[in-house]
């Protein structure tokens, strides 16, 4: 009773535009880590790039809570609205809490599959921006959505290999049987893959949430 009730009722669907600026600050936010990760001097200014579509992700994020608590008919779910939202914010607080650390260790060189983990990272990122604007329209949409959220699943995995990869070579540059051992770079060089690890994960939680709105509402 209550669905045929909401089928009838005008939708609010300005969710779907904020959905679709916020995963812009995701692309933004990762081509710029992207720019981090080539390290030199540009550094800073790239990190700052992060910082900034962070604030802009977060007005967003604010802007669908307030329409959230203020609509009468939403297109679905307010939680899934929620969740969905707050798991994209997630992902752009992790970037900036990874160009965080870089900047608090004045880290300006990078390891090869340190890059290549930024590369997942937008490729997520840019999966995702794809993947929303098919919310609009989620039953018409539902196949091609679970392709796309299962390839970022996929990236996901691949993800998981290059931080393995990365520790490992990692430890072997600075392991101190070789005479020249240096552990504060170890620690620097793992948390900073560990961050990156942990942005991907957020964008696989993002797939999850969406996946589960195609669940719930074809």
């Amino acid at each position: 009773m209550m669905g045929w009730f909401r089928a009838l009722m005008p939708r609010e669907d300005r969710f779907f535009d904020l959905f679709e600026r916020h995963s812009q600050t995701l692309v933004a936010g990762a081509e710029a880590l992207q720019g981090v990760l080539k390290g030199g001097d540009g550094v800073p200014r790239y990190c700052q790039v992060i910082v900034d579509r962070e604030h802009e992700a977060d007005a967003i994020t604010a802007e669908v809570l307030l329409a959230v608590r203020r609509s009468f008919i939403t297109p679905f779910d307010r939680g899934d609205i929620k969740d969905l939202i707050q798991s994209m914010d997630d992902a752009i607080d992790q970037m900036n809490k990874t160009v965080k650390t870089i900047a608090l260790y004045e880290v300006r060189s990078f390891q090869p599959l340190m890059r290549e983990m930024g590369d997942t990272v937008l490729e997520a990122a840019r999966l995702t921006a794809d993947t929303i604007p098919l919310l609009n329209a989620v039953g018409t949409h539902a196949g091609r959505i679970n392709t796309l959220t299962e390839r970022i699943t996929r990236v996901e995995g691949r993800s998981d290999e290059l931080q393995e990869r990365g520790l490992k070579a990692l430890y072997r540059a600075h392991r101190k049987d070789g005479g020249d051992g240096d552990t504060m770079a170890y620690i620097i060089g793992a948390e900073i893959y560990g961050h990156l690890e942990d942005v991907v994960d957020r964008f696989e939680d993002v797939a999850n949430e969406i996946s589960g709105i195609v669940i719930e509402n074809v």
